[in-house]
């Protein structure tokens, strides 16, 4: 397992809210804007953080996507802390698309903070379409203890380099995405499951589902809460 990267002594390193908080922090390029949500006080709080990635910023993605809202939102329900963040070029975050590359980076700076911040938790990550492709570059390095891909664009992006992963795992597909080939992302998870070097994903094929989840968000909020419990800490 690889060691996971941690910010340089020279990044900004603020604390961890312990309430919602938006946090600026030090990226490899400038400021990223995140956002940290806490479960509602019913829910009693387990020991994990999950950063959410979000879709394509050239194509309006940003931390706000209600995808990505919906999928943290899930979790927060589940008892875990969530962080959802914009990649360079969005939002208040410097920089600009770097196609997947500096993207990947980003990531591995938000994961570095978590890591150094709250040593004290697990570290799940999750992403929805370009963000699902984010995560799933970056879980052979930074070895969460479990991963979400929703509508992973496979045949958009270069899936071929993705190692299998190795964590428990959940791919959730629209059938009816207009974006994704579904038969594409199917195909691929059927290729890594051949390897046998890594972990049979759970996954979850929503019929009469867009790539957007119009008027299916509800049934997105339940398959992630269904799948995932099995993986909650107690």
């Amino acid at each position: 397992m690889s060691v996971p990267p941690l910010p340089s002594p020279s990044m900004s390193l603020p604390a961890f809210p312990t309430a919602d908080a938006a946090v600026r922090l030090d990226g490899p390029v400038g400021e990223l804007e995140v956002a940290v949500e806490y479960p509602d006080g019913e829910v009693p709080p387990r020991p994990v953080v999950a950063i959410v990635c979000h879709p394509l910023p050239t194509e309006g993605g940003s931390m706000h996507n209600k995808v990505v809202t919906m999928a943290a939102r899930s979790l927060r329900e589940l008892g875990l802390a969530t962080v959802r963040f914009n990649f360079r070029g969005v939002g208040a975050s410097a920089g600009e698309f770097d196609q997947g590359q500096g993207e990947l980076d980003d990531l591995r700076a938000v994961a570095g903070w978590v890591r150094r911040q709250r040593p004290d938790v697990s570290l799940w990550l999750g992403g929805f379409s370009f963000g699902a492709y984010i995560a799933l570059s970056g879980a052979a390095e930074l070895q969460p203890a479990a991963l979400i891909a929703i509508a992973p664009p496979a045949g958009r992006w270069d899936f071929a380099r993705i190692a299998p992963p190795t964590m428990p795992w959940l791919v959730v597909q629209g059938e009816d995405d207009e974006i994704v080939d579904p038969q594409a992302v199917y195909d691929w998870v059927a290729g890594l499951a051949q390897t046998r070097s890594g972990a049979e994903p759970s996954v979850v094929r929503m019929p009469d589902t867009s790539h957007f989840f119009h008027r299916k968000l509800m049934d997105l909020r339940g398959a992630i809460k269904h799948a995932m419990k099995a993986y909650v800490p107690a």
